[in-house]
């Protein structure tokens, strides 16, 4: 078939023009704008049963609506002789004297940019688009029409890093970044554009990402990526041993100012926008603070790229212990989402009494990154030394988040344990609150980094 339909596409193209199908897509399969939002969910039913299932199709040369399943779209066809109709779901064009939906060029743009203007109104990102190759990409796969397969055992995406001195802490984390799916997904597919790329970190990091999955074998060498991170984030110049932690960071907050993206806001969070890496990395930490007189509660939502979690042991309003240090991840984060009383000392000027009054402080996870970074602080700063906590930290295979979250954990404190059961034996686990598992290991003494 051409990429101009078929016959009796093009026929009805020559006599009523686009306009028939830009107006159809618009209203009920894009909804483009809030009143075609509106009419669809009132008018879009099958004019024969009255249902919104069944595939509904719309006649394209007549104002009906009806379902294929059921026939009765085929019905109208028949009778009054209307052998073209819109796929409401998908705005694809059937042909019933062809009996098979027809591919048309012209028609396909005009969706692309409706899907588009539905996105943008709904406040989404840019729709998804399949790659197409432009006419200069066409002549050269012609000129090179070997493909490059990856298999199961394939080491494509699997290159070493050559250590520039003291850099292992930074070649860590660009293997993991490197190694972050949709991070992949969104440099390989082409989707930053610079006009200074010789002075952009996006452009170096979508250049490495290039390099790593050509298919060669040999090491590279992280030089200009090191000197961009220099000279962006300049308190980690120089050769002495980094953290990796704040390498993380530094690299993440550089990169998500050197995105390019429109900005849309999250509703619940003002200072998240939607680059690629707060769509990765970004999550919601909600803090509340309840008066102890009232039971006033204060929320407030702010944005996190990592988690810090305290490894000492638990100190009491006063300052004393009152348990020992954490030996697993979850202990971690049981305590990090402990509520916290402030104390007499900490007294705040409760929004509903309007009174300083003493309060408790809870933190738990509003809203979950697709990447979590979980930060084990292992160094206690005193003023009389600062030493480092060698305490063991187990962590599972997989990890259930589902315990931590804002709506469990406001909503019964105490129902919720490890291993993601309820006290009478319900399961209370969700597969969209999980993560599996890698850690990054730092070896002063050595001044070596490895990642697991």
């Amino acid at each position: 078939m051409s990429d101009h339909g078929c016959i009796h596409l093009n026929n009805f193209k020559a006599a009523k023009g686009i306009q028939p199908y830009k107006v159809i897509h618009a209203y009920f399969v894009t909804s483009t704008s809030t009143e075609a939002r509106i009419r669809k969910a009132v008018s879009c039913l099958c004019h024969t049963c009255n249902t919104y299932k069944d595939r509904l199709h719309s006649c394209l040369h007549c104002i009906f609506f009806g379902c294929h399943v059921k026939g009765h779209i085929q019905e109208h066809a028949r009778t009054k002789k209307h052998f073209l109709a819109v796929d409401l779901c998908y705005g694809n064009i059937l042909c019933f004297q062809c009996g098979d939906y027809v591919y048309d060029r012209e028609l396909l743009a005009v969706a692309k940019a409706q899907w588009s203007a539905s996105a943008k109104s709904l406040s989404f990102g840019e729709f998804y688009r399949a790659w197409e190759p432009t006419q200069i990409e066409t002549e050269l796969l012609r000129k090179h029409p070997r493909r490059r397969r990856v298999a199961e055992n394939s080491t494509i995406g699997l290159r070493g890093l050559i250590n520039l001195g003291s850099t292992c802490f930074m070649n860590c984390i660009v293997q993991a970044l490197i190694h972050t799916p949709l991070l992949r997904d969104y440099f390989l597919a082409d989707r930053h554009h610079c006009p200074q790329p010789t002075r952009c970190l996006v452009c170096e990091v979508s250049h490495l990402f290039q390099e790593f999955y050509s298919g060669s074998k040999a090491p590279l060498t992280l030089h200009k990526l090191l000197h961009l991170i220099w000279t962006h984030a300049r308190h980690l110049a120089g050769y002495e041993q980094q953290d990796a932690h704040e390498f993380f960071i530094a690299t993440l907050d550089v990169l998500h100012r050197h995105c390019e993206a429109a900005p849309i806001l999250v509703k619940d969070n003002p200072h998240h926008c939607n680059c690629i890496i707060d769509q990765i990395f970004t999550g919601g930490l909600q803090s509340d603070v309840v008066c102890q007189a009232c039971n006033g509660v204060s929320t407030t939502i702010d944005p996190f790229w990592d988690i810090s979690l305290d490894l000492g042991p638990a100190a009491g309003a006063s300052g004393s212990d009152t348990s020992g240090p954490p030996t697993s991840l979850l202990d971690c984060l049981e305590r990090f989402t402990r509520a916290e009383h402030l104390g007499s000392t900490a007294k705040i000027k409760c929004s509903n009494c309007q009174t300083y009054q003493e309060s408790t402080k809870q933190l738990t996870m509003k809203q979950l990154p697709i990447v979590a970074s979980f930060h084990l602080k292992r160094f206690e700063h005193s003023s009389i030394q600062d030493k480092k906590i060698s305490t063991f930290i187990s962590f599972p295979e997989q990890l259930d988040m589902t315990p931590f979250m804002s709506h469990k954990r406001n909503g019964n404190n105490n129902s919720a344990t490890m291993d993601g059961l309820s006290k009478n034996g319900e399961d209370m686990t969700f597969s969209d609150n999980r993560y599996l598992l890698f850690y990054h290991k730092q070896i002063l003494e050595y001044g070596r980094n490895s990642k697991a």
